[in-house]
């Protein structure tokens, strides 16, 4: 179909410039930004390396997610999407998701109990809401690859 395939070229071209984007994020732009964080408030110094790892690893979870779609895609052109090898594509996104949430839910109950002003906590609560509904939404889009692929492998050995 021309149209999926068109869809698919433009995802990946939208992935390649976010894994573009989140590299520099990761390496020049969030180091920075804390550092610079640290050196404006010395009384909150302390929390420049824990940030810089938490934003990090957050951002490689992105990264995890776009590379496991890209495989997911190949699959797709290859008209092979139905199949246990795309199933642990999937179980990847959901683990880096999962991963996410824990440090954002960790994020999350650190900020809230040390905050001033419910501006930052809620943010943060809306993210975890955010990510939580994103892994549910593949959970259950997980379990709907898992049936699809069982009727389609269903249909095969009856043709």
């Amino acid at each position: 179909m021309l149209t999926e395939r068109r869809a698919v070229a433009a995802l990946r071209v939208f992935l390649v410039v976010l894994f573009g984007v989140l590299v520099v994020l990761q390496t020049m732009s969030l180091p920075g930004q804390f550092a610079h964080m640290a050196k404006e408030s010395p009384e909150q110094a302390y929390l420049r390396w824990p940030a810089t790892a938490v934003a990090v690893f957050l951002v490689l979870c992105v990264q995890v997610v776009i590379v496991s779609t890209w495989k997911l895609l190949t699959r797709v052109r290859q008209d092979s999407i139905f199949s246990e090898e795309s199933l642990r594509w999937v179980d990847v996104i959901v683990w880096a998701i999962g991963a996410a949430w824990l440090v954002l839910l960790g994020v999350f109950l650190y900020v809230g109990f040390t905050a001033g002003d419910p501006g930052v906590p809620l943010l943060l609560f809306l993210l975890v809401v955010g990510v939580s509904v994103l892994g549910l939404l593949m959970v259950v889009m997980r379990a709907l690859l898992r049936q699809a692929t069982t009727l389609r492998t269903d249909m095969e050995a009856v043709i």
